[in-house]
Formats: structure tokens, sequence, C-alpha cells
């Protein structure tokens, strides 16, 4: 049962009258700033003194003007949680710097490896003395946030974070970051979306041991590895235990993993945006539709029409139309695959070979899974698998190449077959107007584009940049042949860099200044 003081907590940051009217009287431009801000007092007694505004307010619904007044004096500006903090092992040169021959690139490198002072925060100790007064969570080491309206850690975005300061030889903060989603799992069970109490239902793709090969390819610390390895597990049995589902194919039962966040209510940091999208529905089907929307958020992929029920293309789909639960996705099982692997490694570096045993025999059902699952031979790629059509998504995402990356394949043919598939004459596509013919599989997450979704917009994020720039794709002229690789890796340095400068104007324009 919920402890009565973090049920008041939950009362205000994740659920509830006091939530539901201060978001829906729209106080602020973002709905996340009321969630984001801390308490001047206990939640108990802001509780009991909004009810009593309500009890005395006819029909119990407070004017505009009313809450704008009880927020002023109950609740204070968002980011006081948080120190300004400067890494002690940031250097102005690290090495990899050298090795970028183009001035330009080597240019905005140096730019990139600046951004570590400015974005580095500690959580204030006051965070964790009186955690009910916040929504932050507390954790014990600095972390780098994104910046913008983004002013706390969020999950699977750290593992490109942490790999970012491993390139510029910033081992100890990393490896700081690290121990803070250690702290996390060991309290929580599992890793939240990002690091505020309304995040806690949901947890993002479960890139923690990931990290930790990351950290340990460049630092070797075996005696870390130790000490943590049960936690990595722990996450590990969070996603097998929460978030499994079995599929049949032929005359075997496949056990594969997807989103599945069985939490209705609109999301806090986005009330009335998933309010009004409701506002049509009757209680159940809204319901329903809210905690669709909680599951797309946990892939990362919030939002895009790989989460619609509605395909091919054309879509006439909208965010109402998402189905997440329905989706068994390519890339979060090819990230799981990768963590088993990793596990029955490090269990053998570690000497316990019934653990190395017991997670190879893991990685090797799984294998087998996604070939028989995801695996496509008329496309040559893997395909999402869509639960409720039982069938696979014919649609060409980047997260479709992700197998790739994390060398989830047992058959390298199918993995070179893939890699061609990218060969397919895309020029036409790219170019297409309104009269060309649209391609069955298009390019990127062109699907996403069309629909106008987040997740399609923000081309330059580091997820998309790794499937694509790994797996060869790139602009369409350079994929003549995938001898083009080199190329294809420096346009699509050239395009992050673009994409980097008009994302920070973006969102600068959006949500102020960065830092």
């Amino acid at each position: 049962m919920t402890p009565p003081r973090l049920q008041h907590h939950c009362q205000i940051y994740c659920t509830g009258d006091l939530l539901k009217q201060v978001q829906l009287a729209r106080l602020f431009s973002d709905d996340k700033h009321f969630v984001d801000m801390p308490l001047r007092e206990s939640p108990e007694l802001v509780l009991k003194k909004f009810q009593q505004l309500v009890n005395v307010t006819p029909g119990g619904i407070l004017s505009k003007k009313q809450l704008q007044q009880f927020v002023s004096s109950s609740f204070s500006d968002p980011g006081q949680e948080f120190e300004q903090w400067e890494p002690q092992d940031w250097m102005s040169s690290p090495q990899i710097l050298a090795k970028i021959s183009d001035q330009e690139l080597q240019a905005w490198a140096l730019d990139l490896n600046a951004k570590w002072k400015s974005l580095g925060r500690k959580i204030k100790d006051d965070v964790g003395t009186h955690p009910m007064l916040y929504s932050q969570i507390y954790v014990p080491h600095p972390l780098m946030v994104p910046g913008g309206r983004f002013i706390e850690y969020y999950y699977w975005d750290s593992y490109w974070v942490i790999e970012g300061l491993l390139l510029s030889e910033m081992a100890a903060t990393a490896k700081g970051m690290i121990q803070n989603f250690l702290y996390l799992v060991e309290r929580y069970g599992h890793i939240p979306n990002g690091g505020r109490v309304y995040y806690l239902r949901r947890s993002q793709p479960p890139f923690l041991t990931l990290m930790m090969n990351a950290y340990l390819t460049h630092a070797n610390d075996t005696e870390f590895l130790r000490e943590n390895i049960h936690l990595l597990e722990v996450e590990y049995e969070f996603w097998q235990r929460n978030r499994s589902v079995s599929i049949t194919v032929g005359d075997r039962n496949h056990t594969l993993n997807y989103y599945n966040v069985q939490i209705g209510e609109p999301r806090p940091e986005s009330y009335s945006k998933d309010w009004e999208l409701a506002s049509d529905l009757n209680e159940d089907a809204r319901q329903e539709l809210w905690a669709e929307l909680k599951s797309a958020a946990e892939s990362g992929w919030d939002f895009s029409s790989r989460w619609f029920l509605s395909w091919p293309s054309p879509l006439p789909a909208t965010l109402k139309d998402t189905k997440a639960t329905a989706v068994v996705p390519v890339d979060l099982n090819a990230f799981l695959c990768k963590t088993e692997h990793l596990l029955a490694s490090f269990y053998r570096i570690l000497g316990n070979t019934t653990k190395a045993a017991q997670f190879q025999a893991a990685l090797e059902h799984r294998l087998e899974a996604v070939q028989a699952v995801f695996w496509n031979e008329a496309a040559g790629v893997w395909l999402d698998f869509n639960l409720l059509k039982k069938q696979p998504n014919p649609a060409f995402y980047p997260s479709n190449l992700a197998p790739l990356w994390t060398d989830c394949f047992s058959d390298q043919a199918a993995a070179e077959r893939a890699v061609r598939y990218l060969e397919i004459p895309l020029v036409a596509f790219c170019l297409l107007d309104d009269e060309s013919p649209v391609s069955p599989m298009p390019p990127f997450n062109m699907l996403s584009t069309f629909t106008g979704e987040h997740s399609a917009v923000l081309q330059e994020w580091a997820p998309y940049l790794t499937f694509q720039d790994w797996g060869a794709v790139g602009p369409a002229q350079c994929l003549a042949s995938t001898a083009a690789y080199g190329d294809c890796s420096t346009t699509w340095m050239e395009m992050g860099s673009q994409g980097q400068e008009e994302s920070t104007k973006s969102r600068r324009d959006l949500a102020g200044p960065m830092v």
C-alpha cells in the first residue's frame, strides 16, 4: 500500500482535483511548468487549503484568479531544486577533437564540448531531506540535463550523454550518472522515464546495462561492475515481469517485450493537451487513450505514427489513434537482446558461469524470436509486429535497423540484406511531390513526418542518428552502394550540426534559454 505521505505528494503532481483544475485553467503556457514547481509547505497542508477553497466555492470549480493566487502562495518557481554544477573532469581540448580534420566540424565539436560546463546540475540536498516538497526525484550525484524545458534528467537520452562524456574524457561524470540510475533501480525496481515523480509509473528504453558497458570499455572498472551487476539484473527483470508478451509463429511460442503502461489519467506534464484530445470520448475510452499515450511516451518516441493503429500510408490518423500496446517494437527487443548478451558476458568476466549460462540461453531464445517475429523476407528488414492485426507494420522507421546496431541477428545473410534494403531507389521518394508514387517503405521516419509528430521532426536526435548512421542511412545520393558509408557518416555529421543549430534556436524561441 502506498504510504499516506506519498499519496498526498502524488495527489498534487500525479493526479487529483488540484492538478486537474490548475492544468485545465491553463495558468501557464506549458503544463510542465506547474508540475515542476516546488511546494512552499507540506503537501497535506496544501491539499487541505485547496479543499477548503473548493468547499466554499459554488460548484467546487475555482476561478482562474483564485487558482493563480493559490498557486502563487503555495508553490515556488521551477528550477530551484538544482544547483549549477561545473564538472571537475571537463577539459577544453579532449583528444577526440584532434581526430576531426574538417575545420567546420571541429569547430562544431569544440562548441559541443563547451556545453558540458553549462548543462551540469546538482540536485540540492534539501530535495533528499524533504522529498515531499518537490516533484523532482532526488539522486546523489551531479548530472547533465538536456536543457530548455527539460531541466531534469531523462533515462534513455542519458545513454548518448554518457557516450559523449566518455568521448570527452569525462569518465568520472559519466560514472556518477550511471550511479544515479543504479540508485533509482535500488529504490524503485526500475528507472523512471525522467527525474520527476509524475514519471514514476513509466520507464524508457532499457539502456542501463549498455551504459555500464560503455563506461567499462573506457575505464575497465571491474569492481564497479561486481558491486552493481545485481541491479542491472533487477532492471532487466522489471521488463521481463511487466512488459512481456507471448507471440505464436507456426507451432512455436516466442516471448518478446513491448511498452505497456496501464495507468489512465492525462499525463501531468501535458495534462490540458491530453484532456482536450479525449474530450469527445466516453470515460472508458478516455482512460484507455491516456494509458496508450503513456505507453507511447515510455517508448521515447513520443509521438510517432509507429503507434497509430491505422497504416499503411497515407495515414488518416491522429494521436487519438495511438495504440502503442498493440505494437511489439523491433528496437526495444534489440536493446534487450544486447542487454542479455552483455549480462552473459559480464557474468563470465566475474566468474559466475551459472548466471552467464542463464543469460546466454535468454539471448539465444530472443535471437530466435527476433528472426521469427520481426524478420520480413519480402521487405528484407525487421518490422514492428502489430498484435491486433497479427501482422507486421510495413512502414520503415530507423528503429527497424536496431538489430544491426545491437548485433541482434543469427542470420548473417539477413543482416546483409537489411543493409542492401537501404539501397532501394530512395531518390524518387525524397523528391516526391503530389503526383509522385509513394514508396511503401519510405526512408527515415517520413511517415511520422507526414503526421507532424514530435519524434519525426528532430532528425538530429541521437537515437535516430545512431540507427540511421550506423546502418549507412543517409541522403539518397549516398545510397548508391554501401561503400558510401563513410560519405554518409560525414553528411549526417553535417546534418547533425545544422539540425542542432536549428533545434537550439527553435527551443529557445519556445522555452527561453537552453541553460
